[in-house]
């Protein structure tokens, strides 16, 4: 099984640690998984304008920068892990323009993610800092491209939060409480994408 995490931050601190951490935990409960982690870190992401291009042409998106690129990699995996700093109480901008960009999935390979899970993280500078509100918006974003959304064991709800106090991988690191979230979530992700792929191995699909 391939399980990718995409870190949404235009940066590589805090979010990007968490990543990491989460797929450490999957390949060493999973020897066999291929993991990897996507940064949005410098990458060019056009929100999509609408224009129909895919739509009409049965094609991928016509806008030339790294969103198609992102895409055929999220295809190919088994399993999503999101995770997103809070900006505006909501996942960060490139995040949004990525999945903005997934319009080809819905009118030209509308069966790509249909068995692909997926889970949300979210980093927060401040202990209430929107976190559960990034996340709701992230399974959304999951949902709408028919991503089968995992949650977290029971107090974790439906994703991880973690609070960084600004203080990059250390802060997030010291937050014992929602490290714990990241971990039971990214292990719980890892064991669903497990019994899918073996599910779809022995069905033949």
């Amino acid at each position: 099984m391939k399980i990718i995490a995409i870190s949404g931050s235009p940066r590589n601190k805090a979010t990007t640690y968490i990543a990491q951490k989460a797929l450490d935990l999957i390949q060493e409960a999973y020897p066999k998984a291929q993991t990897e982690l996507i940064t949005l870190k410098g990458k060019q992401i056009a929100p999509c304008n609408a224009c129909d291009y895919c739509k009409r042409n049965k094609d991928w998106c016509i806008i030339k920068d790294d969103a198609n690129d992102l895409i055929k990699k999220i295809i190919e995996a088994d399993g999503l892990l999101l995770v997103s700093p809070v900006y505006v109480m909501e996942p960060t901008p490139q995040l949004m323009s990525l999945f903005s960009r997934m319009r080809p999935i819905h009118h030209v390979f509308p069966d790509s993610l249909r068995h692909t899970l997926g889970a949300s993280i979210a980093v927060g500078g401040t202990r209430n800092g929107g976190q559960e509100i990034a996340v709701n918006t992230m399974n959304n974003l999951l949902l709408s491209r028919s991503v089968n959304v995992v949650s977290n064991e029971v107090f974790g709800y439906h994703g991880g939060k973690v609070w960084s106090q600004d203080q990059g991988a250390q802060g997030a690191e010291a937050d014992v409480i929602g490290m714990k979230t990241v971990t039971s979530l990214a292990l719980k992700l890892a064991e669903m994408v497990n019994i899918v792929t073996e599910g779809c191995r022995a069905s033949g699909k």
